[in-house]
């Protein structure tokens, strides 16, 4: 989901299953069936009614796990779906390596769990062992132990007793032993990470006057402090270099030897048995590309991880960003960066998709206006860029997606993070057209709008208009906002300046530009948005989820330390306080229910500018005190008495508040021992299709 920049941009679904409940997005329909001829007649029977595709899949914990379709794939020609087949290939073989990333322990939780599953001589049938298997779910969906989300560590439902009971029943040959390791030694080591509340308590900590790198749980650092860590970083930076690598992005800092040393992941390096399976998928998709611009790019990808040179990954990105004839896509590296508290290094993902031809109609308008809508952004001139350049958006089918977007998923993406790339030669914005689908699909159902709009008039506007209203807000986000405002000359890098707090401060920055946009008359001008009732729905939902939906994400007396959360807090919080005096936005209680109520759109847009115009002062200038105060003050602290009452509201509806997806199968056809073409099936067991992923798919040792 910046020019801090070493973020992608991205935006999570704002509830999991209640995505669409506070916010939406188009559904195209799907073309009509072919009609069916017979033998003896030339008429057209009537056509087949298409099956309605079944986006359920699982439920645990507060976890729903749907399924999404992928449309047209019979359409493509057999050449596409063996390259869609390839670089699937490529996007699980680094599976292992987000598990890694997250935490030291994981893999050897991880493959613990999975033999007690399949093993035959554990009890299936005890209440512990069923909690076990949730527990394992949970692992799965975050990569590890910690909450994908909150970044807490699960509390597991069942009994130390009853985990080294089964550890000791499963074969020996089946568990995650290290070299003289017993069975009852693997027990002690885990036991503690698995049940003390005090071990490793958080993945991911932002909370301000610690050690973020001696407080979290990431495995991205070892014996390195957060002072020690940001002077070697501030020693191989240079703010006068036009085009800088973005350091650390993918290698592990530890301290050998008393010096502080990068581990690079790449062939040959750590990683390297997952990264030389990329590679070599990779390599087999490059033979079968579309063009030679894809083809290019690919191959210096390729490069990239056979040397792990930061300029290498620079340059693949150059030739990416140009790359907007080809049908087919890859997202694939080391590329978001919430995972590390210092902002540098990037988390294992990728995304192959196909590109929506129709619906890209709507987002390459928006991006085709790129330009106006810098010239009469409400920041400050010196702040506006110039010349806004290649920025391509388009709306994808979303064919299998792996690392840090999957299970859960973001529903926009902008690349490059390179701000001076991004500048230079362009960015690509991408809308996931079959995810969102997929989450409309479950909205009605969900009832969460009813619950938390202020009345009838509120809800059947959002029903009306807030699915377009959701949509563009994303697209405004993605396309416009990531590509907007500069640095001032000589000023560092966000993840430079302004730290811990680059990542909230830039998500907050793009939703500013979306929200200040999605009330402008340009867009019913441009023929992409009905009236400017759209944007009212979208300021409605943005405000009912900031102020209320969200924080049933939270656990009970936690604040806010999720970038993306942080981000629409502040937002909202500031905008309501600003607006007080004038009523922009009441509070309105009812039957003990608390409501937040938009009175003047027109006033809360203005607000919205304001916000945007200092948060771009704060990045472009790099002012980090002013940073921190916004999102200390605005961001963070939850109101207890709130929290609690939207929890008990939201249990009511027994919605999940969390959603994620099972992966389509691609198989291939073989012809001879090689790929000739591709089916695509559609699974509906996580639990299988993770323990097959478990199998095929472990390319790593159990610590690296």
């Amino acid at each position: 989901m910046r020019p801090r920049r070493l973020l992608s941009r991205r935006i999570l679904p704002l509830l999991g299953l209640a995505l669409a409940a506070c916010s939406g997005g188009t559904t195209t329909p799907p073309p009509p069936p072919v009609p069916v001829t017979t033998a003896t007649s030339t008429a057209a029977a009537p056509p087949t009614p298409k099956v309605k595709f079944d986006v359920e899949g699982d439920s645990f914990a507060d976890v729903q796990v749907l399924r999404y379709e992928v449309p047209g794939w019979e359409g493509l020609t057999a050449q596409q779906r063996v390259l869609l087949f390839h670089l699937s290939e490529a996007a699980h073989a680094g599976r292992d390596i987000i598990y890694d990333q997250n935490y030291r322990h994981n893999l050897a939780i991880r493959k613990t769990l999975e033999a007690i599953y399949r093993s035959d001589k554990v009890d299936r049938n005890t209440t512990d062992f069923k909690a076990m298997h949730t527990y394992l779910k949970q692992v799965w969906f975050s990569h590890g132990i910690h909450h994908h989300y909150s970044r807490a560590k699960f509390t597991p439902g069942f009994s130390q007793e009853s985990f080294a009971a089964a550890v000791k029943a499963v074969d020996p040959a089946q568990l995650p032993l290290q070299e003289g390791e017993t069975v009852d030694q693997l027990v002690v080591k885990l036991t503690p990470v698995l049940f003390d509340p005090a071990v490793d308590a958080i993945q991911v900590n932002l909370k301000k006057d610690v050690d973020k790198l001696k407080t979290s749980a990431t495995n991205l650092y070892r014996d390195v402090t957060e002072k020690e860590a940001a002077a070697f970083y501030k020693q191989k930076s240079d703010p006068k270099d036009p085009t800088p690598v973005s350091h650390g992005l993918n290698s592990r800092l530890v301290k050998e030897k008393g010096k502080l040393v990068e581990q690079v992941w790449k062939v040959g390096g750590l990683y390297g048995a997952a990264i030389e399976k990329i590679v070599g998928h990779l390599e087999r998709a490059i033979a079968v590309a579309e063009n030679d611009k894809q083809r290019r790019a690919w191959q210096l990808l390729v490069d990239y991880y056979r040397t792990g040179d930061l300029k290498k990954f620079d340059e693949y990105n150059k030739v990416w960003v140009t790359d907007t004839d080809s049908r087919i896509d890859l997202i694939n590296g080391f590329i978001e960066v919430y995972s590390d508290p210092l902002g540098y290094r990037g988390a294992y993902e990728s995304v192959v998709s196909i590109r929506d031809l129709e619906r890209t109609k709507r987002i390459a308008t928006i991006g085709g206006q790129a330009q106006w809508f810098e010239d009469n952004s409400p920041i400050m001139a010196e702040h506006k860029k110039a010349k806004v350049v290649g920025i391509s958006a388009k709306v994808i089918t979303v064919v299998t997606e792996c690392g840090d977007a999957a299970p859960a998923t973001p529903i926009g993406i902008n690349l490059p993070n390179s701000g001076w790339i991004r500048k230079d030669h362009g960015s690509k914005s991408v809308f996931l057209g079959n995810i969102v689908d997929a989450y409309q699909v479950v909205r009605a159902e969900s009832g969460v709008l009813e619950e938390f709009a202020h009345n009838l008039k509120e809800v059947a506007r959002y029903k009306r208009h807030g699915g377009q209203g959701y949509t563009l807000k994303v697209d405004m986000h993605e396309v416009i906002g990531h590509a907007s405002g500069q640095l001032n000359e000589g000023i560092g890098t966000p993840k430079e300046t302004l730290k811990s707090y680059a990542s909230t401060l830039e998500e907050a920055r793009a939703d500013l530009v979306a929200l200040y946009y999605v009330m402008d008359q340009k867009l019913v001008d441009m023929g992409v948005m009905e009236s400017l009732a759209v944007g009212h729905a979208a300021y409605d939902g943005y405000i009912r989820n900031g102020m209320l939906v969200q924080l049933a994400r939270l656990e009970p007396g936690a604040d806010l330390e999720e970038a993306h959360m942080r981000n629409r807090q502040l937002i909202c919080h500031w905008a309501y306080e600003k607006g007080k005096d004038e009523k922009v936005i009441e509070r309105v209680e009812r039957a003990g229910k608390s409501y937040f109520v938009i009175r003047d759109y027109n006033r809360l847009r203005d607000l919205f500018g304001d916000l945007l115009r200092e948060i771009q002062r704060i990045k472009s200038e790099g002012d980090y005190e002013a940073g921190k105060n916004l999102v200390e003050t605005y961001g963070v602290k939850v109101d207890k008495p709130l929290h609690e009452q939207v929890l008990k509201r939201y249990a009511r509806l027994g919605a999940k508040p969390y959603s994620g997806f099972i992966q389509p199968v691609l198989t291939p056809v073989l012809k001879d021992g090689k790929v000739v073409d591709a089916t695509i099936s559609y699974p509906k067991d996580y639990t299988a299709q993770m323990l097959r992923f478990g199998e095929k798919y472990s390319h790593l040792p159990t610590y690296n």
